[in-house]
C-alpha cells in the first residue's frame, strides 16, 4: 500500500493511504524520488508557523526532487519522463508583484506546496506544470532535493549583487549557510569569510570555497562589501550588519523568534547599509540555481547526512531537532 503523511495537528501525524490525484489542465503528476525535512516542517508539526501559513490536516514537503509521471492537458508531453523540481509558492500570476516576477509577493494571498497545499512526503505529488523546472537527464536526484533551500539563498545571493573582486561573507553554517558559499565562490570573490558558533564546520566552509572562518566571538572584520546571514537569529543579524563597511549589502534570510531585539536604525542610516531580505525563492532564483546544479558549482549532496524511509517521519522530526551537530540534512524517500 501507497503511503503518505499527514499531520492532522499540532504533534499528531499519521500514515495515510495515498491515491495519486490524476493531473489535470495545466498540471502534472510527479513521481517523488526524495523530500528534505527542514525547520519549517518541525514548526508545522510542532504548531509553532505563524497563523495564514499552515492549513490543517497536511501532508508537509516542499523540498523534494523527483520525475514526471503524467501531464493534464495543455501541457507538453515531452515532460513526461523528465526529472524536476518545483517552485512551492502557488502564485497568481496575474498580480503586479507576480508580472515582475517577484512571485513570493502575490498580493493574492498565501499558498504554498506542503503548508497550504499537499506536499511530497508522499509517493506521488500532483501540482501547476508552471512551477517545475527540468534537470538534465543524469542529474543526482538525493543532491536535487535540496534545490529548494539552495534557491532561497540563491534569491539572497542575486539581492546581494556580489561582484567578482568583493569581500563577500556569511553568517551562519547549516545548510542554508553552505550554499551561500557555494554561490558566494561563484561570482571569484577576493575573500570569503565564514562565520559560525561551531568550529567543526571549518573544514566544510573551506572545501566549499571559503578563505577564511572564524568563531562568532571571535575578533571580526568591519569592512566587507557583502554580508550574508543564514542563521536565523538577532544576535546573527546583528553580528553580519558589523561585518560591512560603510555602504556595505546586507542581506537576511534567517527569521528570528516574534519580538527579538533587531538592528539599530540609527547604525543603518548613519554606515549608509544597504539592507534586504529574503522569503522564498522567485522563478529567477530558481532557474539560478538549476543552471548553477547544472554547471557542477553546486554540491547539496555532501550536506546530507541522514536518508530514511518516509515510514519514519517521527525519527527524522526528532533528528531535526536533536540539535546534533553529527546531523545535517535528513531525506526521506517515499
Amino acid at each position: 500500500m501507497s503511503r503518505a503523511v499527514v499531520v492532522e495537528a499540532p504533534g499528531r501525524h499519521r500514515l495515510a493511504e495515498h491515491t495519486p490525484r490524476e493531473p489535470g489542465p495545466g498540471e502534472a503528476l510527479v513521481a517523488v524520488h526524495a523530500v528534505g525535512i527542514c525547520g519549517s516542517d518541525r514548526e508545522v508539526y510542532q504548531g509553532n508557523r505563524p497563523e495564514g501559513y499552515v492549513r490543517y490536516p497536511l501532508t508537509p514537503g516542499h523540498e523534494w526532487s523527483g520525475t514526471v509521471r503524467a501531464v493534464g492537458a495543455g501541457v507538453p508531453d515531452g515532460l513526461v519522463g523528465r526529472k524536476v523540481v518545483g517552485e512551492g509558492f502557488r502564485n497568481c500570476q496575474v498580480c503586479d508583484r507576480c508580472h515582475a516576477g517577484e512571485t513570493t509577493l502575490c498580493t493574492a494571498g498565501y499558498e504554498e506546496t506542503g503548508f497550504t497545499q499537499p506536499g511530497a512526503m508522499a509517493p506521488t505529488l500532483t501540482l501547476p506544470a508552471r512551477l517545475l523546472h527540468v534537470l538534465a537527464d543524469d542529474a543526482d536526484l538525493t543532491a536535487a532535493a535540496l534545490l529548494e533551500p539552495a534557491a532561497c539563498i540563491a534569491a539572497a545571493a542575486l539581492k546581494g549583487g556580489a561582484r567578482p573582486g568583493e569581500r563577500v561573507a556569511v553568517v551562519g553554517t547549516g545548510t542554508l549557510g553552505m550554499f551561500a558559499v557555494q554561490f558566494l565562490r561563484a561570482i571569484s570573490p577576493a575573500e570569503l569569510l565564514v562565520v559560525g558558533t561551531r568550529d567543526d564546520r571549518e573544514a566544510l566552509s573551506r572545501q566549499f570555497g571559503a578563505t577564511d572562518f572564524r568563531l562568532k566571538d571571535q575578533e571580526l572584520p568591519d569592512d566587507f562589501d557583502v554580508v550574508i546571514e543564514t542563521a536565523g537569529s538577532a544576535s546573527a543579524a546583528r553580528t553580519a550588519a558589523a561585518l560591512l563597511r560603510r555602504g556595505g549589502r546586507l542581506v537576511l534570510t534567517g527569521i528570528p523568534a516574534p519580538g527579538a531585539d533587531g538592528l539599530d536604525p540609527t547604525d543603518l542610516v548613519v554606515r549608509q547599509l544597504e539592507v534586504h531580505t529574503v522569503f522564498g525563492a522567485p522563478p529567477a532564483a530558481w532557474a539560478h540555481t538549476v543552471r548553477v546544479f547544472g554547471a557542477g558549482l553546486l554540491d547539496p549532496r555532501a550536506l546530507v547526512t541522514h536518508e530514511l524511509a518516509l515510514t519514519e517521519f517521527s525519527q527524522a522530526i526528532e533528528l531535526v531537532g536533536a540539535g546534533d551537530p553529527r546531523v545535517g540534512k535528513v531525506l526521506l524517500h517515499p
